[in-house]
């Protein structure tokens, strides 16, 4: 999964909302295709009566990467 670079110029932050938060909703986009992966999944899980499968790993490589992208921004962006 390559994470692109987003200029953390962009657009100002909200204040007083988590900076982190929001650096992973404007991260999103760069992650579409494990969030894909995660919803696949949940709705095989829960089209299901009797399963095993937990959807951990594809929350685990989703919530990494999206992460991955927000995390260096929250840190540069604080004051």
């Amino acid at each position: 999964v390559q994470v692109l670079e987003m200029s953390h110029k962009a657009a100002p932050l909200e204040e007083g909302v988590d900076q982190l938060s929001q650096w992973r909703e404007r991260c999103a986009d760069h992650v579409a295709d494990l969030k894909q992966l995660l919803d696949d999944c949940n709705d095989r899980v829960n089209s299901r009566t009797n399963t095993e499968e937990t959807c951990h790993q594809e929350m685990c490589d989703y919530i990494h990467h999206l992460d991955e992208c927000a995390m260096p921004k929250a840190f540069a962006s604080l004051k």
